[in-house]
């Protein structure tokens, strides 16, 4: 069986339950059709680049699948009729990423940054060199 990785977004006017159910019923489409998820992942509510039918945020859900084509098609089939799944995405790969995905370990990223400004200047009246330093240096 092929290897998939599929992401769906859903509305954001349901709720993420609302969102559990709807993959349990995918699963459910793949299960019958001879195929099973690895991994689901719920990533959150994130805003969109660009209105999708009049949502300015949706929903975010990653699958890592492995299954038939028949089986993914009947899924993204049904997604399609769906009017709760905005949009949906199916990428075969040659392997399933294990342990977290990208966007999840980013979240566990930022948690342990705190200020995205980088360090501070260790004495008080000590400045960080700006990119015009650089250039009148040169001078």
């Amino acid at each position: 069986m092929a290897l998939y990785e599929h992401i769906f977004i859903a509305r954001q006017d349901i709720s993420a339950q609302q969102v559990e159910t709807l993959t349990e019923q995918f699963k459910k489409v793949l299960a019958g059709l001879g195929g099973k998820v690895e991994k689901t992942e719920y990533w959150g509510v994130k805003s969109l680049a660009y209105r999708i039918k009049k949502n300015r945020k949706a929903h975010f859900s990653l699958l890592n699948i492995d299954a038939p084509h028949a089986a993914v098609a009947e899924m993204e089939r049904q997604m399609g009729l769906n009017e709760d799944v905005l949009r949906f995405m199916t990428v075969r790969v040659e392997a399933l990423e294990e342990g977290p995905s990208a966007m999840m370990r980013k979240r566990d990223d930022d948690g342990e940054r705190g200020d995205r400004r980088g360090p501070r200047p260790e004495r008080a009246g000590e400045r960080r060199p700006r990119r015009d330093d650089a250039i009148e240096g040169a001078n």
